[in-house]
């Protein structure tokens, strides 16, 4: 107690602890924070998964629209058969199917990619 019969003050500093809390490096505090810079790499990260996205499309679209076209311009295709089946059935009932699943395969393989390059970016330590 103090000399006038009030009790001593005792001062604590929280300053060593507020700065252990924030991230390692400005990479993290722009992403949590939601700074224009953090908005400009998780931007960049949407942009590159819907490039892939649509590059993707565009090869099942091309590809399985190619085998009409093919059957209209040349009818004789058409009317192969395989196994006792016409080949237009065997492409698109049987075959487009292992197609799919492979561009799908592709897909998530390259979108992890690209989340692992951002992950990498951010890690990246400032120089």
């Amino acid at each position: 107690m103090g000399g006038d019969g009030t009790p001593e003050r005792t001062r604590v500093v929280l300053g060593e602890v507020a700065a252990q809390r924030r991230p390692a490096d400005r990479s993290h505090a722009d992403l949590a924070e939601q700074t224009p810079v953090g908005e400009a790499l998780v931007k960049g990260l949407v942009r590159a998964q819907l490039a892939l996205a649509l590059r993707l499309a565009l090869v099942v679209v091309t590809g399985l629209g190619a085998l009409p076209l093919l059957f209209v311009a040349a009818p004789a295709v058409g009317t192969l058969k395989v196994f006792g089946v016409n080949l237009p059935w065997v492409l698109l009932g049987v075959l487009s199917f292992p197609f799919l699943v492979g561009v799908g395969w592709a897909y998530v393989h390259w979108a992890e990619r690209n989340e692992q390059d951002f992950i990498a970016l951010i890690r990246k330590p400032e120089r």
